[in-house]
């Protein structure tokens, strides 16, 4: 009885002081890493959301970019951060891949990482050299059965999330396309451009230009709901595959020990700038939309991404850059 009431008055004190903490947080600059270089979607997404918490939360908000081995070593410098409030870090796709992609498993983000909250998504789309003769993913379809593993499509490189986006939609359409990795998503749209691949597989952002310039065709956006930037532009499901999405996602994820009080505390804060009209129009721009919710929805988007990742990675052979 006595070592209950002990485990209790030792359980209160903990819940007080975690109270006391949050009241306090932030009292210093807050850091958000990228494990991309700056100007990428990932760090536009990063430092409007950091725009937002900083004026809500009256703290400097900085973003640092840490690129390099496909996130990891953004992800390790996190996990191996203070776990206080102060060292966040913008995750995307990547995140929940990695963990499939590279043996052996750099991290486990269920066990290293506590989720803080979604921001949104961002769709993958297929888009074409305009003199290819299909303009619809249905005559796509048609053309890769008639020569099976003849369409060439470019990425940003090897198990790069529109790499792998391909690769789920081209199970679930039963054909063959033939991959060819890029260091980037640019040198891929210039290719397809220029006529030496036919498709390419990027996010909405970079292909916005091109395709407003006409050098490119817009197939299909591959997420529940059309574009902002191309509403014109068909959905995947309503090319014939409901319920298939393969979007980039972006969240904010903490070191695990991270003080439960502080990370429902930015939870909240990063809710509050989902809906001000600054973050949805930044969002919309980028080819997005916000996606608040749960710190739970979060972790279990996390879960099944990496399910579905470890999968296709085994069936289609898939190899880091």
């Amino acid at each position: 009885m006595k070592l209950l009431t002990r485990w209790m008055a030792r359980l209160c004190m903990c819940l007080v002081a975690g109270q006391v903490l949050a009241q306090a947080y932030p009292s210093k600059p807050i850091k958000v890493v990228v494990g991309y270089a700056a100007g990428g979607a990932v760090d536009v997404v990063a430092r409007t959301i950091g725009q937002s918490l900083s004026s809500s939360m009256g703290q400097p908000v900085l973003v640092e970019n840490k690129p390099g081995a496909g996130t990891n070593i953004a992800v390790k410098s996190v996990i191996g951060a203070e776990p206080d409030g102060y060292t966040l870090m913008m995750a995307a796709n990547a995140l929940a891949a990695n963990m499939a992609l590279y043996q052996p498993m750099p991290f486990d983000a269920e066990r290293d990482l506590v989720p803080v909250s979604l921001i949104g998504r961002v769709p993958v789309v297929i888009a074409a050299n305009p003199n290819v003769p299909y303009a619809t993913v249905k005559q796509l379809i048609e053309a890769a059965k008639g020569k099976p593993n003849s369409i060439a499509f470019g990425s940003p490189g090897n198990g790069s999330t529109p790499h792998m986006a391909i690769e789920l939609f081209a199970r679930a359409a039963g054909i063959d396309l033939q991959h060819v990795p890029y260091r980037g998503g640019s040198p891929a749209i210039t290719d397809t451009i220029g006529g030496q691949i036919p498709l390419v597989a990027v996010n909405a952002l970079e292909v916005l230009p091109h395709a407003k310039s006409g050098k490119l065709k817009v197939l299909a956006v591959l997420s529940p709901n059309r574009s902002p930037i191309f509403p014109d532009v068909p959905t995947i499901a309503e090319s014939g595959f409901p319920g298939f999405e393969a979007s980039v996602w972006y969240g904010l994820v903490a070191p695990i020990a991270t003080p439960k009080p502080i990370v429902a505390k930015l939870h909240d804060e990063v809710q509050k700038a989902l809906q001000t009209k600054e973050v949805r129009e930044r969002m919309s721009a980028v080819g997005g939309e916000v996606v608040p919710g749960s710190a739970e929805m979060f972790g279990n988007l996390i879960r099944s991404e990496r399910q579905r990742y470890t999968k296709l990675v085994k069936e289609a052979n898939i190899q880091p850059d």
